[in-house]
């Protein structure tokens, strides 16, 4: 039983870092052997579009992301720009005042960010809304990206990519999340090339105001849960990382743990209310991708990591068989805990091979997975929070 715990413990880890992507590569491979590319249609009139901003407290940021927004290569008559900036106790909201060019919205009262987009949309009359969020940057050609891919009446959600902007602090954070980035987009290209891509992320994400249902005021989650429940109904989330965001890293560790921890009690909230997704006959591939991609690792692969260390020394203690294979298993298994120690020490440091840092970030993602987990059924997650600093 210790022999088979271990093996399905490892594997697991294996198939929800390497497996599925190597999966989903495959797939993409063969699809192409069978699938060709359509043009986008250009002469098609561009619908309306809505930029949508929740903000509080972000008057730091309110007059980079207007100038940001107003420098996008789209019609000015087909652009309309909304800002709700409840529960703001600083002067985001009178800097947003100031721009004509937006309307604006404002509660003195605090609920949180999902109270404000389902309020907010009360106003949009656009029929497509995008959401971003204030202390992100859009590439100037997102909005046109984004309008040419809802051509496809199948399409109901379009994730765009986000970027991490390196700079010079805390290497092991820039760099980590820089890289873990990337290797998310590429999941979501693939999946998104096959069928659907697995939800979006709150930098940039556009919708059908149609297709919007107002979300529960308590959810952690709101971009995720907004692009699933489209999902859920049928339609397509594609992703293309032609339509990007880019934001700064977070300013440490510390404060890209507070996110990392908050996005896994999300998660886990997320897996509570949508266990119908698990229905394989009922959402087909959605259910395999929402398993493979979100699942595995909001829940299982953080305690896989500590059971296998724990599996592989008692195996070696009780002198199983193949001991030579379960011995270099487990020196792996102690370097990678070193390169962890590694990075940590040199956090700080402006090194050329940024990939060390990345066992250190793996480290600190399932760790912010498993206090994600205890947060959540303890009861001290909320909706309500302060963003975690950015660089």
């Amino acid at each position: 039983m210790i022999t088979f715990l271990f093996w399905f413990f490892l594997i697991l880890i294996c198939y929800a870092y390497a497996g599925y992507t190597l999966l989903l590569f495959i797939i993409n491979l063969v699809l192409k052997l069978f699938q060709h590319g359509r043009a986008a249609d250009e002469d098609i009139p561009l619908p309306a579009i809505t930029i949508f901003i929740t903000a509080y407290n972000e008057e730091d940021y309110v007059d980079r992301k207007m100038q940001n927004t107003l420098e996008l290569i789209y019609p000015r008559e087909k652009l309309h720009i909304l800002w709700i900036t409840d529960g703001s106790t600083d002067d985001t909201p009178g800097k947003v005042k100031k721009y004509k060019q937006a309307e604006h919205y404002h509660l003195s009262e605090r609920r949180g960010k999902v109270h404000a987009m389902n309020r907010g949309m009360n106003y949009v009359k656009t029929p497509l809304v995008v959401f971003s969020d204030t202390n992100t940057l859009l590439g100037k050609n997102a909005l046109l990206v984004i309008a040419r891919l809802f051509d496809n009446k199948n399409v109901g959600c379009v994730a765009g990519e986000k970027r991490i902007i390196i700079q010079d602090k805390d290497k092991a954070v820039s760099s980590g999340e820089g890289i873990y980035w990337k290797y998310e987009s590429l999941i979501k290209q693939l999946e998104s090339n096959i069928s659907s891509s697995l939800g979006a992320a709150g930098e940039l994400f556009a919708i059908r105001r149609e297709l919007f249902t107002p979300v529960p005021e308590d959810t952690i989650l709101d971009d995720f849960t907004i692009s699933l429940e489209i999902a859920k109904k049928g339609y397509k989330i594609k992703y293309s990382p032609e339509a990007w965001a880019s934001e700064n890293a977070s300013l440490n560790i510390k404060e890209e743990m507070k996110r990392k921890v908050r996005i896994a009690s999300g998660g886990i909230q997320t897996m509570l209310r949508m266990k119908e997704l698990l229905n394989p006959f009922r959402y087909g591939l959605l259910s395999f991708q929402y398993l493979s991609h979100k699942m595995l690792r909001w829940t299982l692969v953080p305690v896989s990591f500590i059971l296998i260390f724990v599996l592989n020394l008692v195996l070696l203690i009780q002198g199983k068989d193949n001991q030579y294979l379960y011995f270099i298993l487990f020196i792996i298994q102690l370097l990678y805990y070193l390169l962890v120690l590694t990075g940590r020490l040199l956090r700080t440091r402006n090194l050329k091979a940024k990939i060390i840092f990345l066992p250190y970030y793996l480290f600190i993602m399932n760790y912010s997975e498993l206090s994600g987990m205890i947060m959540y059924f303890s009861g001290k997650h909320t909706a309500l929070w302060e963003k975690a600093k950015r660089q």
